[in-house]
């Protein structure tokens, strides 16, 4: 059921319905109803919540008697430093960028008072970015 595999997802990722909503360009009460199974996307809405996410295009609609079962590919990520080299700025440009919210391919998480977990989508890095990073000497 979409619902409950977008749910899994979202907390393998740790992924707020804000992020996912940001991440997916869905805006925050269509990602609500899809989580609650008041409403279901179609589903090209699907593939494209999967490529987002950087998953299979056909995660959700693939049938699976056990979704535990189901194998998904991780997501590729760049560090801050990474991401702030291939764009020619500093990593606390990049750091703060994705705190602020800056940065459609990433974001940035408060852990603590004084700390922050920074996460990077390669893919969406990539294709926003034109900087292809396979080329690229990490």
């Amino acid at each position: 059921m979409f619902k409950e595999e977008l749910k899994q997802i979202m907390v393998d990722l740790k992924l707020s319905q804000t992020k996912l909503s940001e991440l997916t360009g869905i805006g925050k009460s269509s990602i609500s109803q899809y989580l609650s199974g008041k409403n279901v996307p179609t589903e090209s809405r699907q593939r494209e919540i999967a490529e987002s996410l950087g998953l299979n295009a056909n995660y959700f609609l693939e049938e699976s008697d056990n979704q535990e079962q189901v194998n998904y590919t991780p997501i590729k990520k760049l560090q801050p430093e990474q991401a702030g080299k291939l764009m020619g700025i500093s990593k606390d440009t990049v750091r703060k960028g994705l705190q602020d919210g800056i940065f459609p391919w990433g974001y940035a998480v408060k852990t603590s008072p004084k700390r922050w977990t920074y996460f990077i989508n390669a893919q969406k890095f990539d294709e926003i970015e034109r900087i292809n990073i396979e080329t690229k000497d990490e």
